[in-house]
């Protein structure tokens, strides 16, 4: 019998003006945590091996400038780097705005009778209502995250 290939790991990686103000948004709507690579940052600070001015404070503690990644909390990660090793989104600096619609979004699934309440509370976290959407399919609304980013919920 053939043994069949383990599956790849992988991470969403989402463009973004700001990483860690996106990386907050999405660790809040999803109630994922923002990872922490602080200890792996300042190890390589220490060996020289990174400029300082790659790195900025955020939550207290030593960041990257340019990307952050968020992780869901039940997920396992690698302890000495804070790196996540299962459902993740990573956050990367961009120096061009978005310009169009999304070629991908996410979809986020709330609780049964719970789609309005979820819409309130991502709205409160700064998302924004763009429209709902009522097909024989199913229905939805269609939102945007504080950078113009749509998503779905339902």
């Amino acid at each position: 019998m053939t043994q069949s290939p383990t599956p790849l790991h992988w991470k969403l990686v989402i463009d973004a003006a700001d990483p860690h103000a996106q990386a907050d948004f999405w660790a809040a709507a999803l109630r994922y945590e923002v990872e922490d690579n602080s200890a792996l940052i300042e190890r390589l600070l220490g060996f020289g091996a990174v400029p300082p001015d790659l790195t900025v404070e955020s939550h207290g503690r030593k960041a990257w400038r340019d990307l952050i990644a968020v992780r869901h909390p039940e997920d396992p990660y690698d302890k000495e780097s804070g790196t996540g090793l299962g459902r993740r989104l990573l956050f990367q600096r961009v120096p061009e705005p978005k310009t169009i619609k999304n070629r991908l979004h996410i979809d986020v699934h709330a609780e049964p009778g719970q789609r309005e309440a979820e819409v309130a509370r991502l709205t409160d976290l700064g998302a924004a209502v763009q429209r709902e959407v009522k097909e024989p399919g199913g229905e939805w609304v269609i939102m945007t995250d504080p950078e113009g980013n749509e998503f779905c919920v339902h």
